[in-house]
């Protein structure tokens, strides 16, 4: 059996700057870079421009909707798919994404994050594109939609978001490094970045044995039960030989991931039963954090399909 290469299908669902560069004059994609890099502000003659490629780009990857998305506090991710496709004034079908699509979008905010205890017209809230991180597609057997990362934020600007924070965190951090290095001396220093490398650590146990227990369906851990007679005491799982059926899943995983532009440089067994974990190539923390958001959708998808019972619970057994 034939298998493409991890290179050759890399990155191939992001719209990053290789994509950038094909689809956008030159001039555009320079100062859409200046964005990125600099924060600076996007017009809308050129948000109109990076809009029309990116749907684009989209449509050839065979995405059907588009959807700002992003991390409300419910440590999971948000999304409304809108379609490209709409009718001209005749009733013919058109594809249409404009700037201002790109740039704002309106989602219902009464849910996010009090539970719905805010009645709609009270709750408007603003999701807005974050230039820093690529958008992406995630593909369905049907077709695909393109992810547009985004923040969170109430009509007064206060975040309803975990991804604003952590921008606002990001930006002080870097800041103040920038300081510290110079009065050390660094006085050339240009930039700073923060990086992560969040490993992702998880359970695989059989559907099988999972539906059998409700504390484990609908709260990913037990509830009762007596705890196993080992927990992180399993010297011989930790970096053991990885059982044919895990490593399908991992493998399956990976590509998908290698499509997200997700490199997982480690998988291995972890030290409990069980238990298993993939560790991805360090990144900018926003973008980091992205994508572990990513590999966690990922996962959940691909252990339906090998019939596992995905556990994303630090200790699931504790009971």
């Amino acid at each position: 059996m034939e298998f493409d290469k991890a290179r050759d299908i890399f990155g191939m669902y992001v719209f990053d700057r290789r994509a950038m560069k094909e689809r956008l004059p030159q001039h555009i994609f320079n100062d859409l870079l200046a964005s990125i890099e600099g924060g600076q502000k996007l017009d809308s003659a050129l948000a109109d421009m990076v809009a029309s490629a990116m749907k684009e780009w989209a449509l050839s990857k065979g995405a059907t909707h588009w959807t700002h998305w992003f991390h409300p506090r419910t440590e999971l991710t948000a999304e409304k798919h809108m379609s490209f496709m709409s009718k001209d004034e005749t009733g013919m079908p058109i594809e249409s994404f404009k700037g201002k699509e790109l740039i704002q979008s309106e989602p219902d905010a009464s849910s996010l994050p009090s539970g719905g205890i805010r009645s709609t017209f009270e709750a408007r809230g603003y999701s807005a594109w974050d230039p820093s991180s690529p958008a992406f597609i995630m593909m369905s057997k049907k077709g695909g939609t393109l992810c547009i990362p985004s923040v969170f934020i109430s009509y007064d600007g206060t975040p309803l978001d975990l991804k604003t924070p952590l921008l606002k965190a990001v930006d002080a951090v870097e800041t103040r490094a920038m300081r510290i290095l110079k009065l050390f001396g660094n006085r050339g220093l240009k930039w700073a970045h923060v990086t992560v490398g969040a490993e992702q650590e998880y359970f695989l146990i059989d559907n099988a044995v999972a539906k059998d227990r409700l504390d484990l369906r609908y709260c990913g851990r037990t509830i009762l039960g007596c705890p196993p007679p080992k927990g992180q005491q399993m010297e011989d799982h930790y970096f053991g030989s990885i059982p044919s059926r895990v490593l399908a899943f991992m493998e399956d995983v990976e590509r998908d991931l290698y499509r997200l532009g997700v490199v997982i440089t480690t998988r291995h067994n972890e030290v409990a039963p069980c238990q298993f974990e993939f560790a991805p190539q360090f990144a900018d923390a926003n973008l980091a954090c992205d994508q572990n958001q990513q590999i966690m959708d990922v996962m959940r998808k691909m252990a339906k399909r090998h019939d596992f019972a995905l556990l994303l619970h630090e200790k699931p057994f504790a009971g």
